[in-house]
């Protein structure tokens, strides 16, 4: 003779599992909302770098501002400049560009401060220069000398990524767009806590070659949400598998029963 389970004991039995899966998955779902989150912050960003980037250019902002300047209301906008560059205080920055038969692009940026007449200094990414073209001598027309005006992209100054190795201004090795550090090295004095990206506009005799920022930022987010979710159900899936077997699994008693009635 063969006792009926009681239902309560199975279901007592997925108390402990569940309590345990329980938060497992609202961490999972609370990562696919966040994702989502980012997903439209990361499309309204897109929006506001395309119309900065294809808008007319503006003007800098103000000296009076620049204490307070907020990168996130400017990075990429277009904007135009005048002075006078030092180019006796440039800083060749290790960096990458366009590739070349698949392969990037090896070589340094030139960054050359501009001293404007109001004697405000801003740093400009006048562009991308090869290997051999990194010592100034080996590029003199492209050393203009006078007032130029310079129209680019308002950029932010870059932390150091993981695994870049720090600069080294000793040793004129620069890996990091630090442009406190760069004043500090050359001696310019208090420079603009942005710089602008020279745009395409060619410089005399070819370098440096501007016009070089990468503005296709990724958004992958909603890839990243479906991940999260689609983990989150086969979680949801495989519980359900346990619990269903779980419950139709026979207990000690039973199984004593079971046997009792055999033996009878």
């Amino acid at each position: 003779m063969t006792a009926t389970r009681p239902a309560s004991r199975g279901l007592r039995s997925l108390v402990g599992p569940a309590l345990a899966a329980l938060p497992v998955f609202c961490v999972l779902v609370g990562l696919g909302v966040w994702q989502l989150d980012r997903k439209a912050w990361k499309e309204a960003l897109l929006q506001a770098v395309a119309e900065r980037t294809t808008g007319a250019p503006v003007s800098v902002p103000p000296v009076a501002a620049w204490a307070s300047w907020d990168a996130g209301a400017d990075e990429f906008r277009r904007v135009r400049l005048e002075g006078t560059f030092l180019h006796d205080k440039e800083v060749a920055v290790h960096g990458l560009a366009e590739e070349r038969r698949g392969l990037p692009l090896q070589g340094f940026y030139v960054f050359t401060p501009l001293r404007r007449d109001d004697g405000s200094t801003i740093v400009v990414n006048r562009g991308f220069v090869r290997t051999e073209k990194r010592d100034p001598a080996t590029r003199r027309e492209g050393q203009v000398s006078g007032r130029v005006a310079v129209t680019g992209l308002l950029r932010n100054p870059e932390p150091r990524p993981r695994f870049v190795p720090p600069n080294d201004p000793a040793r004129e090795e620069w890996f990091v767009r630090d442009l406190a550090a760069m004043a500090a090295a050359r001696g310019t004095g208090p420079v603009a806590p942005f710089y602008v990206d020279a745009d395409g506009t060619p410089n005399p005799g070819g370098w440096p070659r501007g016009g070089q920022t990468q503005v296709d930022l990724p958004n992958n987010h909603a890839q990243y949400a479906a991940t999260w979710f689609g983990i989150a159900g086969t979680l949801v899936a495989v519980f359900g598998a346990f619990a269903a077997a779980r419950l139709r699994r026979p207990s000690g008693d039973e199984l004593q029963a079971d046997d009792a009635g055999h033996d009878e």
